[in-house]
């Protein structure tokens, strides 16, 4: 590994659509403000990492997709630590914290997250620091946000341990081989000698029992940090600091207006699988009262001229344009009304800072302006922090 092993920790990411690798990428690029590295990999690279021989912290940040399933990028992973033949002390060195991405309107809220946890105590794995659980349904940043900037302080201190169980160790190995040396010189020494062998070896044992004592004390689970999300109330870490708002990331997104019009391209083209089609909606009824937390709609789709097979169980997106008045008058803020139907490209910026940069996938490479914030964009959403 390239890290500090002292400083280092392994950080683990299991996304399907991205969201789960989006904050594991902004914990990696925390990390170095805190004295940090972050060994950053996929769930699915099992070649890179080894939870079997892994010392130092490992931080999991994991999805739940279908209903209650790890993401596809974890089923290798899961299979792997679900093996009964396993011991239960297979990951009694391991020391662990867990982030689980989840929506509360699915009946297996975040078990994705939870199976992987429940598994890795079975298996004797430690936590070093609280598990927290996100809920889409009202925000993931409510717990996201808080869990993360309590991460720093749970790392350190578990790295501190680590470096104090490693010199323990290295001590009580000296003073085993010490005793070693001592019992086998006393069949070598007269009785006088072997009376004052027998008091180095009571002393020994005495340091012994000390550092076996130190060792029980470090062992101590630290108290459990309150991480529920609430709505009315911070909770520590975050009540205990005074908030800010997080450094600008690096740019690396370049956007560059054309004097050009042309033909926007098909709404295909942003989906990466399967086709898309555009059909009349003839039902909408809304489910939720108007107090709800998130509005749940009933739609009924006309699909009679639509010449598509589909089976049983099958999954389909909506894809739905923002509206035409809206996206007018966010032109209008934006002193953009006049560039509307100009096309711009769009491309990663060369010397971006940023690492793995890549084009949003949701965002054609060129196309208007008006089409992005009508179909690509959703600018109804509540601004996050980082966008802020």
């Amino acid at each position: 590994m390239c890290c500090d092993s002292k400083r280092r920790f392994l950080l683990l990411y299991a996304t399907q659509k991205g969201q789960a690798k989006a904050i594991a990428e902004e914990i990696r690029q925390q990390a170095g403000a805190h004295g940090l590295e972050a060994d950053m990999h996929c769930i699915s690279e099992m070649d890179k990492y080894n939870l079997e021989t892994e010392k130092d912290p490992v931080v999991i940040v994991i999805s739940t997709t279908g209903t209650g399933d790890p993401p596809d990028t974890a089923r290798k992973f899961v299979r792997k630590i679900q093996d009964k033949t396993l011991p239960p002390d297979h990951f009694a060195h391991l020391h662990y914290g867990l982030l689980g991405l989840g929506d509360s309107e699915y009946m297996f809220f975040c078990n994705g997250g939870r199976t992987v946890d429940r598994r890795l105590q079975q298996l004797g794995a430690q936590h070093f620091y609280d598990t927290g659980l996100a809920d889409d349904c009202v925000g993931l940043e409510l717990v996201v946000d808080p869990w993360i900037d309590g991460l720093w302080l749970a790392l350190k201190e578990a790295l501190q341990l680590q470096k104090e169980e490693e010199g323990m160790n290295n001590a009580v190995n000296a003073v085993s081989s010490s005793l070693s040396t001592a019992l086998h010189a006393v069949h070598e020494l007269n009785l006088s000698s072997e009376v004052q062998n027998l008091k180095l070896e009571d002393e020994g044992s005495r340091g012994s029992d000390t550092l076996s004592q130190k060792l029980d004390d470090i062992n101590l689970v630290a108290p459990a940090r309150d991480t529920e999300p609430s709505l009315v109330h911070s909770v520590p870490p975050v009540s205990q600091s005074a908030l800010n708002i997080p450094a600008l990331p690096p740019e690396y997104i370049e956007v560059e207006f054309q004097d050009t019009q042309g033909e926007n391209p098909h709404l295909s083209s942003l989906i990466s699988e399967g086709a898309a089609f555009e059909v009349p909606v003839t039902k909408a009824v809304q489910l939720t009262r108007e107090d709800a937390m998130k509005t749940t709609l009933l739609l009924e789709l006309d699909i009679a001229d639509t010449a598509f097979e589909y089976q049983p169980g099958d999954a389909f997106y909506v894809i739905c344009p923002n509206n035409v008045n809206e996206v007018e008058e966010l032109l209008h803020i934006l002193e953009l009304s006049e560039k509307g139907d100009n096309f711009i490209c769009v491309k990663v910026k060369q010397g971006t800072q940023k690492k793995g940069a890549s084009h949003p996938q949701h965002i054609p490479e060129r196309s208007t302006l008006k089409f992005i914030l009508t179909w690509c964009l959703e600018i109804r959403s509540i601004p996050k922090k980082v966008f802020m």
